[in-house]
């Protein structure tokens, strides 16, 4: 069985879910669509000469054809509930670029929609599939540290690259900096702490990236640090600390979870990971090696190209999505929350938004 799918949204992500998906012999791209003719040749030169997809201006005209068996959106993050409803009019299946809308009502929506959808409906919170952290996952399903008390995650980057028309300048447009980017690590601590999010607390500011910036005179106005403390129901507590004017770092991610029973951390993109007990000063590190599987390791250490294997793997054993809507919602949530707690200096509890 070959996969068919076609590509809406043609920009940064839309392109490297293509050329992922070029990588893959029981995959075909076989229409993209997007309203920028440049993008559209950036559409075009990202599937290498593998495939010649047809190409769209309206994103409609390639929901229409009944070739296509799935549909990555990968259009700009406020698009999302508009293109939805139209995807949610066909049986295709569809993976959604995250983060899953930019406000609660719209989350709300695409959940209700999703309910009665014939295809898979799975969300791109593709971090999950790096190496390094599917290992950490799995050190923690073997109960590498006891009962999980603490997660931190540090995010120390680059700022935001441009997109185009300067969309994602704005929180209006992005979901903001704390929904952008930073769904990726509220799905990855739900996912870590295995209970729910009760209550937010966060403090951040746009002290550094694009204040020299003007779009139709209008300044940026999205976050470039943040620390975000997460409460959950079972007690544990979970922590982001997110920099994105230091992009000089060794790594760029750290993950550490703590427990009762010890201590397990893992870096990316160096991918060493080190797992301590309660003995003082013992503990052992080893390096955590690419998938073999991955042909196209892309922008996100491999994530990518493994999470289109999983999709297509559920999309021919007709099984539910790996990443639901569910997931996508509470990471949303979780994002708007901690936005609110910056704003009203208080913590924000998740049931206000849910």
């Amino acid at each position: 069985m070959t996969v068919n799918y076609g590509v809406i949204g043609t920009g940064m992500m839309g392109c490297e879910h293509i050329r992922n998906i070029v990588q893959i012999e029981t995959a075909s791209v076989v229409a993209i669509a997007d309203p920028s003719e440049r993008s559209l040749g950036w559409g075009q030169k990202a599937c290498q000469g593998r495939f010649t997809p047809d190409t769209y201006v309206d994103y409609r005209d390639l929901l229409a054809r009944d070739d296509i068996d799935a549909v990555v959106v990968a259009s700009p993050n406020f698009t999302h509930i508009d293109v939805m409803r139209d995807v949610f009019n066909t049986s295709k299946h569809v993976l959604l670029e995250k983060p899953m809308c930019t406000t609660m009502a719209d989350s709300a929506e695409l959940q209700a929609m999703a309910k009665n959808h014939a295809g898979i409906v799975w969300i791109g919170l593709e971090y999950r599939y790096m190496s390094p952290i599917m290992s950490f996952l799995d050190e923690l399903e073997g109960d590498a540290v006891g009962d999980i008390k603490m997660f931190f995650i540090r995010e120390h980057r680059f700022p935001f690259l441009k997109k185009v028309d300067n969309w994602n300048r704005f929180n209006r447009n992005s979901g903001g900096t704390l929904v952008e980017k930073c769904c990726h690590f509220f799905d990855m601590m739900n996912l870590v702490v295995k209970s729910k999010p009760i209550r937010i607390f966060a403090s951040g500011a746009q002290d550094v990236n694009h204040l020299d910036e003007r779009y139709d005179g209008e300044v940026p106005d999205i976050l470039d640090n943040a620390f975000v403390i997460v409460d959950y129901a079972n007690g544990a507590r979970a922590c982001l600390d997110l920099c994105m004017f230091a992009e000089g770092g060794r790594n760029e991610q750290e993950l550490v979870a703590t427990g009762s029973g010890g201590k397990l951390e893992v870096t990316i993109p160096e991918g060493v990971m080190t797992k301590a007990g309660r003995d003082y000063g013992k503990f052992t590190t080893r390096k955590i090696e690419m998938d073999p599987r991955v042909n196209e390791v892309g922008l996100h250490h491999g994530a990518s190209y493994l999470e289109h294997l999983d999709f297509i793997h559920c999309i021919e054993q007709n099984l539910e999505p790996r990443v639901t809507v569910e997931d996508g919602l509470l990471s949303v949530a979780m994002g708007i929350a901690a936005q609110e707690s910056i704003a009203s200096g208080v913590p924000t509890r998740i049931e206000e938004l849910l």
